[in-house]
């Protein structure tokens, strides 16, 4: 039996993993989605990576995941504790010392987001609906509006400080419909940071979210 843990995205919340958690379990594994502190100016990475070494436990069998901003959380984790693998979800791919907020010109996201906007026929110009629900079913969407925080800044200002990711599988799914890290935007960024190839699954940013069961099935085939 693995232990998958979950790491949420911007505002921390584990309630992203829900739909997940329980396809997880009903294949015979254990599920932890973790809640860290994404609207404590006080808690920075240090904070977010003991909360996801505390749902690890003394486990060995970890799968761990890592949704966007929860990106960089993950080499944190994995520099502390061994994994069976690695596993992102349409998430931000830090280097060694890197912050958050540098990512975004480093990477050139804004441009990417912008021409596959004008390419997709959608606007330009970002808002929550259009990037980030445009799949979501409505009621999955008022379900979690009691849900959401906004992420404090000190994580866009925190260095990620770790020296190399973990010789261990690795893998980058990329929801072939997400609008806010395009297709082909995590397609570039996998294979200059990672060296990786990139695995397409159905789907926008919140890909827990709209197809929990396609997820779900790859997550499991890493098994």
């Amino acid at each position: 039996m693995a232990r998958f843990v979950l790491i949420p995205g911007a505002g921390g919340a584990g309630w992203y993993w829900h739909r997940v958690v329980p396809l997880l379990e009903a294949g015979r594994h254990e599920a932890v989605a973790v809640e860290l502190p994404g609207d404590d100016e006080s808690a920075g990475l240090a904070v977010y990576t003991e909360r996801v070494l505390r749902a690890i436990g003394d486990r060995k069998d970890i799968v761990l995941v890592a949704g966007s901003l929860g990106g960089f959380t993950a080499p944190l984790v994995c520099a502390r504790t061994p994994v069976r693998a690695l596993v992102f979800v349409n998430a931000m791919l830090p280097k060694p010392g890197e912050t958050a907020g540098e990512w975004w010109d480093n990477t050139g996201s804004e441009a990417a987001r912008v021409e596959a906007a004008r390419q997709g026929g959608y606007s330009t110009e970002f808002d929550i609906p259009t990037y980030f629900l445009h799949d979501v079913a409505p009621e999955v969407i008022q379900a979690g509006e009691s849900e959401q925080h906004e992420e404090a800044k000190i994580i866009f200002r925190e260095p990620c400080r770790f020296e190399a990711w973990p010789q261990v599988p690795t893998h980058v799914i990329v929801g072939r419909e997400d609008r806010f890290f395009p297709l082909e935007f995590q397609r570039r960024v996998a294979r200059e940071r990672l060296g990786l190839s990139i695995e397409e699954l159905p789907g926008g940013h919140l890909i827990a979210l709209s197809q929990p069961e396609a997820l779900s099935q790859r997550l499991l085939s890493y098994l």
